[in-house]
C-alpha cells in the first residue's frame, strides 16, 4: 500500500486541498494524519470537514485536545493560546465530539506506529538524537521498528541502526530490515523549516521507501483569513516565512 502521512494541518484549509490535489496524482491508498487539525489558522470546521469525508485516519494532537476542552491551554504561548480561545468558540459542536473521540497513538495495518509528539506523551516535542533514542526504546516495547510523529512542524527522519542515530535529510528514504525509523513529514499547515510550501510524505510499503514532498498553496489567501477572523497577526506573517 502506498500511505500519505501528514501532520499539523492547523485549520489550513488552501494548505490541505492543495495536498489532497496533490495527492490524486500520487496513487495514494490511505492517508493518515499525526494530529491537530486545528488551531493558529482560520478554518477548522472546513478541514476537520474534508478529515472526515475523505475517511482519512486521524489521532489527537496537544492543539485538538485542547480546542476539545479535554485539557487547558495556559501552558501555550499567547498566539497559540489565542487561537485555541478563537477556534472553541467557532467550532461546531460535532467537530468539537469528533476531536474528543480522537486517539493519541495508532497502529496502522502492523505496518507502522503513528504518534503527534512523544510515542508516550502527545506534548514533548522529539528535537534532535537524545530524544529520539528515548523514543527509540519506547518503540521497541511495541515491537515496531518505524514510527510516524509530527508536533515540531518540520520535516525530518531518525535512524538507529544499532546504538547509533542519525539523521536523514534526503528526498527518499530506503526502509531497511535491522534498523528503526522515526521520520516526521513536516507540517501541512505551519512549516517551520523556513520553507512556506505545505510539506508531507508517502510510505510506500512494497518498495519500503519513503518520499518527502512539498506543495505550493495560496498562503496570502490564508493570511487575510487570519486577519479577519481577528486572530494575531503573527500568525498570518508567519506563514509566508515557514516559520
Amino acid at each position: 500500500m502506498r500511505y500519505a502521512v501528514i501532520s499539523d494541518i492547523h485549520s489550513n484549509l488552501e494548505a490541505f486541498e492543495a495536498f489532497l490535489k496533490s495527492a490524486e496524482s500520487l496513487s495514494i491508498d490511505k492517508t493518515v494524519c499525526l494530529g491537530d487539525i486545528v488551531g493558529y489558522n482560520a478554518n477548522p470546521n472546513e478541514c476537520i470537514g474534508l478529515v472526515r469525508e475523505k475517511k482519512i485516519l486521524c489521532l489527537m494532537g496537544n492543539h485538538d485536545s485542547r480546542v476539545a476542552g479535554l485539557e487547558d491551554a495556559s501552558d501555550f504561548n499567547f498566539q497559540a493560546a489565542s487561537a485555541v480561545y478563537w477556534t472553541r468558540t467557532a467550532i461546531k459542536d460535532e467537530n468539537r465530539e469528533f476531536l474528543k473521540t480522537l486517539p493519541r497513538t495508532l497502529t496502522v495495518n502492523r505496518k507502522f506506529l503513528a504518534v503527534h509528539g512523544w510515542v508516550n506523551d502527545t506534548d514533548r516535542y522529539i528535537l534532535g538524537a537524545k530524544d529520539a533514542l528515548s523514543n527509540f526504546a519506547m518503540m521497541e516495547e511495541t515491537k515496531t521498528n518505524l514510527c510516524f510523529f509530527g508536533h515540531t512542524h518540520v520535516p525530518v527522519a531518525y535512524v538507529k541502526n544499532g546504538e547509533t542515530v542519525a539523521m536523514w535529510a534526503e528526498e527518499t528514504l530506503p526502509i531497511e530490515k535491522g534498523k528503526s525509523y522515526l521520520v516526521n513529514p513536516g507540517s501541512i499547515g505551519q512549516p517551520r523549516d523556513r520553507d512556506p510550501r505545505a510539506s508531507f510524505l508517502v510510505y510506500d510499503d512494497k518498495k519500503s521507501q519513503i518520499t518527502f514532498f512539498k506543495t505550493d498553496y495560496d498562503i496570502n489567501a490564508t493570511a487575510v483569513k487570519i486577519i479577519e477572523a481577528g486572530l494575531p497577526e503573527r500568525l498570518a506573517e508567519r506563514l509566508k516565512l515557514g516559520w
